[in-house]
């Protein structure tokens, strides 16, 4: 917050000098109604009223000039933190890169970028009219003084009474803001989990389940919700309530001293204008508390995702990568990756050949090696121009289809229409009015599952990594799509790396080797006909339940359970 402030220092200085000349300007017509009745009604004077009069109207043109001017500024002020926020947010999302979405949820990102930055934003609300709240005070006590030191001495004690009465509410307000805020990002990540799954769920009669359970969180978010309520009800009902009370408190007191003669009629008429106005910065006070409670639990989760460290401080700093493509080793698996073979990973349970994927990419810390280095010694850079992992998230900026498929850089035409050919997705270009020209939504919500994933797969193929690692590529698409694009895919990549994690018999059959990982570690290698006949376990892993004597140990099996369509589970 304090960086926000400092890095607008001279708009913060202007709103502060606005709003103190906006909060004192205020205090003045009371003083200058007491003079025009003292000065001119009561004696009868009325130049001396005219003239009073004049100068109030003279002042209550110039405050509302202040107000607009101090709203304006306050408004770009808290622009300008909630724009600064979100870039800083943004900025370190993209250096973080593929760590990002190990480290922090999806809805944790949003509910930061938008709740927490909007609340640490409000915070600088005390730097205008928060500033000439503080002057403004001082100034009616001061006037207050030269009236009856009592008043005085009643309104400088009676406001810091008020403080303390509300000081406990603003810190539990932190304490059940910061429980809410965080029930309400683990809510809002399961609704991202349900939109995303929905039709998997529904493939299996899960959504029932889920959302049952998204019911019970949601029930507990709004139990936190009630808390939060009930204690910013009672912040608000003493922002309204104490100024009131401690304003009547004064007028009655100032009315006891007018009834006894210690103070004119006019005296009294300023008094109760002075109390009036202090009711404003009072307010402020007690407002501006309650914006600090919220802003500290906001900038509090905004500083600790921007303490994300990303995998590399320097992305270029490193060794140099092999000068010639070289086997990559992965120790905890025992999986070795030749450099110019279609090498794929079969592993009996989920999530292992992926992990062995993202070790080999350096999107994880191990001890993986490419060629005699260490390839957490590599320089980041080098790896990631050099060796491409490719998965089914991988996001889907809105674009063209042309723009999407050639990624970062310029393509050559031919080269975009071989890349989109060998991923089997001419069907979707042609499929458009306007061919490779059409618009891609973000996420591509306007394809289907299958479309996305071939999509992936040509924007994957015309990067032309060194090394390309991949999930699945073919998990949704029907078999006559998937023996297409495999056959595709093999002739694209001839000569260079390829390391492909699946289960499918049609992709494995392409294989040159295919690595078999029992708990983790290879427990065999050779052919994708050679293991069906000599591991029973990978037989049946691959084969989807088939019998034994339905699987041909040439390789060339390619039943499956159900034929699958486009956007189907597995």
């Amino acid at each position: 917050m304090w960086w926000l402030i400092v890095s607008q220092r001279r708009r913060v200085a202007a709103a502060s000098l606005l709003g103190s000349g906006w909060m004192v300007g205020l205090t003045l017509p009371p003083y200058l109604l007491s003079r025009a009745i003292d000065d001119g009604l009561t004696p009868g004077r009325t130049d001396a009223l005219v003239g009073w009069a004049g100068a109030l109207l003279g002042v209550g043109v110039l405050n509302a000039w202040l107000s607009i001017m101090r709203h304006r500024t306050m408004t770009r002020i808290r622009l300008d933190a909630a724009f600064r926020s979100v870039r800083i947010v943004t900025e370190h999302s993209t250096r973080l890169g593929a760590v990002l979405p190990r480290r922090i949820s999806a809805s944790d990102l949003v509910t930061i970028g938008f709740g927490d930055v909007a609340q640490v934003a409000d915070v600088l609300t005390i730097t205008g009219p928060g500033v000439g709240a503080v002057i403004a005070y001082g100034v009616v006590a001061a006037l207050l003084l030269s009236v009856s030191p009592l008043l005085a001495a009643v309104i400088l004690l009676g406001v810091p009474v008020l403080a303390i009465l509300v000081g406990p509410l603003l810190g539990r307000l932190q304490g059940v803001e910061s429980v809410y805020r965080d029930h309400q990002g683990r809510l809002t990540a399961q609704v991202v989990d349900m939109i995303e799954g929905l039709r998997v769920l529904g493939g299996f009669g899960g959504k029932d389940a889920y959302v049952g359970g998204y019911r019970n969180h949601s029930r507990a978010l709004q139990s936190e919700g009630y808390r939060v309520g009930a204690v910013t009800s009672w912040i608000q009902a003493f922002g309204v309530g104490l100024p009131t009370v401690f304003l009547a408190a004064v007028t009655w007191l100032a009315a006891r001293m007018a009834a006894e003669g210690s103070i004119s009629t006019g005296q009294l008429v300023s008094v109760y204008g002075y109390v009036a106005v202090l009711v404003v910065p009072v307010s402020f006070f007690i407002e501006g508390g309650y914006d600090l409670s919220r802003g500290v639990v906001g900038a509090r989760r905004l500083i600790q995702f921007l303490a994300l460290e990303p995998e590399s401080a320097d992305p270029a700093a490193g060794l140099d990568a092999p000068l010639k493509p070289s086997v990559l080793h992965d120790p905890q698996s025992g999986v070795k990756v030749l450099p110019g073979r279609f090498t794929a990973l079969v592993s009996d349970r989920a999530g292992v050949s992926v992990a062995v994927l993202e070790r080999l990419g350096r999107f994880t810390e191990s001890e993986a090696t490419w060629g005699e280095l260490p390839l957490r010694d590599i320089a980041l850079t080098q790896i990631r121009e050099r060796i491409l992992v490719a998965d089914n998230d991988a996001v889907l900026f809105a674009d063209t289809l042309r723009g999407v498929i050639s990624g970062r850089s310029e393509r050559d035409a031919e080269a975009v229409e071989r890349a989109v050919d060998a991923a089997m997705a001419r069907d979707i270009v042609l499929g458009r009015p306007e061919g490779l020209d059409s618009p891609v939504e973000a996420e591509g919500r306007n394809f289907s599952g299958g479309q996305r994933q071939r999509l992936r797969l040509a924007r994957a193929l015309l990067a032309d990594p060194e090394v390309l690692m991949a999930t699945e590529p073919t998990s949704a698409v029907d078999a006559h799509t998937e023996a297409a694009m495999t056959s595709r895919l093999r002739a694209y990549r001839a000569g260079r790396t390829t390391l492909i994690a699946a289960t499918s018999p049609l992709l494995l059959d392409q294989a040159d080797s295919v690595c078999y990982l029992v708990d983790g570690r290879v427990a065999a290698m050779g052919s994708h006909g050679r293991l069906l006949a000599e591991q029973p376990g990978y037989r049946r892993l691959v084969s989807h339940g088939v019998d034994d004597e339905d699987t041909t140990a040439s390789g060339a099996e390619t039943r499956r359970p159900a034929q699958r369509s486009e956007g189907g589970i597995r």
